[in-house]
């Protein structure tokens, strides 16, 4: 291919992608939502598909946002946004968001009032890991019913999510409280300041780390014992340092504790918290930790 050809190709896909990126301005301005961070969108264009974009609609049909701003994170499954107010809780409930996926398993949830920015999180549904998510899923008796194509998993991995939250919620632990979901796009609070997230905990380090780490080996049982949940995926990746303390986030993994793999994930969990604490302070046997977790030996199981 000549120089010439290589460039006019190159013209073509920028012009290409100019398109693209204008026609999904054109969208998600038809929707009522309004793009505070437009580098952010178009470094993101992949996330709004047609499916992601009626799901916003709705969302802001229902007055559970009104405008979408820059991103707060991306990870391997899906994109955080930082959401305008959540004014009311007017929304009504297509479907209720009670554990389990059954009938309408994609609707939008209810509508709960809080009384800061949210969070946006969508699930993207062309690039999601469709195999760690059946991992997490298959097993799990809230969500026996689920078809497993790449859709509905993401689907039912979002309604996960909010279930799980929820649950942590309502046992007292820290996590954003969810606010609604439809299909794969979950509505929760924003935890930070002035549109800033609190560091990771990796990020962050304890100023007393034999207290944190006190104060995480008791989440890890209040989780168990009072949410009856298994985090799953738990590190100083998603544990946020809070002015008031530890926070969890990413919990759409977490599994209740009759899951096949509910205590090998405890365990894991355990001994990746482990892990992060023993150069800063000492620590507990992760054997030692589960048994007064769970009231087992980790091998009896």
């Amino acid at each position: 291919m000549t120089s010439s050809h290589k460039n006019r190709r190159s013209s073509f896909e920028n012009h290409e992608n100019t398109r693209r990126i204008e026609e999904l301005d054109r969208k998600l301005s038809d929707l009522g939502i309004r793009i505070k961070d437009e580098d952010s969108m178009k470094v993101t264009d992949e996330v709004f598909d047609e499916v992601t974009l009626l799901s916003l609609y709705k969302l802001v049909q229902k007055n559970v946002i009104s405008s979408l701003g820059g991103s707060i994170s991306s990870g391997k499954e899906a994109n955080v946004f930082l959401a305008g107010r959540v004014e009311n809780g007017k929304a009504e409930t297509e479907n209720a968001a009670g554990d389990g996926a059954g009938e309408g398993a994609g609707e939008a949830a209810a509508a709960v009032p809080v009384t800061c920015d949210a969070a946006v999180k969508i699930y993207r549904i062309r690039t999601g890991n469709f195999t760690r998510m059946s991992e997490y899923i298959t097993g799990d008796p809230r969500f026996s019913s689920i078809r497993h194509s790449h859709k509905d998993l993401i689907f039912a991995w979002t309604k996960k999510e909010f279930s799980n939250l929820s649950r942590a919620k309502e046992a007292g632990i820290r996590v954003p409280t969810p606010c609604a979901f439809d299909r794969n796009i979950l509505i929760m609070e924003f935890m930070g300041e002035s549109g800033i997230p609190y560091p990771q905990m990796r990020q962050k380090l304890p100023a007393s780390p034999e207290e944190t780490y006190a104060e995480a080996i008791d989440i890890i049982k209040n989780l168990y014992r009072g949410a009856k949940l298994v985090h799953g995926d738990l590190s100083g990746y998603n544990i946020l340092s809070g002015p008031d303390g530890l926070i969890l986030i990413d919990m759409a993994q977490a599994v209740t504790p009759d899951h096949p793999g509910a205590y090998r994930f405890l365990f894991r969990d355990i001994a990746n918290i482990t892990h992060f604490f023993e150069k800063q302070c000492e620590v507990r046997d992760p054997h030692e930790v589960f048994r007064d977790v769970v009231g087992k030996e980790f091998f009896e199981i």
